[in-house]
């Protein structure tokens, strides 16, 4: 197997790069040996890659960015328009794996672009990013703000920002891996705010002493999930509309956990019916807290 460039092409800005030239001489070698002999060959041109613990200022562009941001060290950005093919380390594991098992992926050249074909003359990764060097700042950026705003950036599965985010984390000094959040405390026991998100809501943690009731409220559209993971508690629900004002109840324990949902237009609570343990319980909410529109209106149950 050759690990070549795609630089090889001689295409683009690559026409000519003596760098280029050399690595195309080497693929010519392998496929000549090939008739020879009827060895099996595999040339692979590979984009940059990028990936966990590449070294910074080095042959990498996003390794560089990468260690800047974690480290507040300065950057340069010559031209952000600028667009990059990447090949993330894993997924070029995953092609070698493929490769070793002969089930290697085959491929053509147009100009510089893969085009995947079975019988193709050359091998490639099935799995590559193409993003310009500004998006990828605008996303460092996102990600330094994150202990801050608690804000965790959009990741889908398989994305380029996922990819990016874990790339990013293996540049993180000891002295930034933890990060304090803030707790809000009154007699009551206490409330924080874990992780935010930009389409899905918050999730929290609210600790109450002993004897505590916390809640008393009722949402028109917002909701959430109570799920108590230690001590005894009593979650309550009553319906505004219900003129019987029945109340619902659920026995909750960090021993058999659980989820409650708190439905709009019922009024809610939760008690610690324990005399001498805490009740901790992760709560989850559909939306951001805004002070502007809470959402949130008192109403013992």
């Amino acid at each position: 197997m050759l690990s070549s460039s795609i630089q090889a092409t001689l295409a683009g800005r690559f026409g000519t790069s003596e760098y280029g030239k050399s690595k195309k001489a080497g693929e010519e070698l392998f496929f000549d040996y090939s008739k020879e002999t009827g060895a099996k060959v595999l040339v692979y041109r590979f984009p940059n890659l990028f990936g966990k613990w590449c070294r910074p200022n080095y042959n990498s562009a996003v390794a560089t960015f990468c260690n800047a941001f974690a480290n507040d060290l300065p950057y340069t950005v010559n031209d952000p328009s600028v667009e990059l093919e990447l090949l993330y380390i894993d997924d070029l594991v995953d092609e070698m794996i493929c490769a070793l098992f002969g089930k290697e992926h085959h491929c053509e050249f147009d100009g510089v672009e893969t085009v995947m074909k079975e019988d193709g003359r050359y091998c490639a990764a099935t799995i590559t990013h193409k993003v310009t060097l500004g998006e990828i700042v605008e996303l460092l950026k996102s990600f330094v703000e994150q202990p801050r705003t608690l804000m965790i950036p959009e990741i889908p599965a398989g994305s380029f920002a996922k990819k990016l985010y874990s790339t990013y984390l293996s540049y993180l000094p000891a002295s930034k891996v933890a990060f304090p959040l803030k707790m809000n405390v009154d007699d009551r026991g206490s409330f924080t705010e874990l992780v935010h998100t930009l389409n899905a809501g918050q999730v929290s943690i609210n600790i109450s002493k002993p004897g505590i009731t916390k809640g008393q409220h009722w949402h028109n559209t917002k909701f959430e999930q109570f799920i108590v993971v230690k001590g005894h508690g009593l979650i309550q629900q009553r319906n505004l509309n219900d003129p019987d004002g029945k109340v619902l109840e659920w026995e909750v324990s960090g021993d058999k956990i659980q989820a409650v949902h708190m439905l709009p237009g019922y009024t809610h609570n939760i008690i610690n019916l324990s005399e001498t343990e805490d009740l901790v319980t992760v709560m989850y909410c559909n939306e951001i807290f805004d002070p502007g529109r809470p959402d949130t209106f008192f109403e013992k149950v």
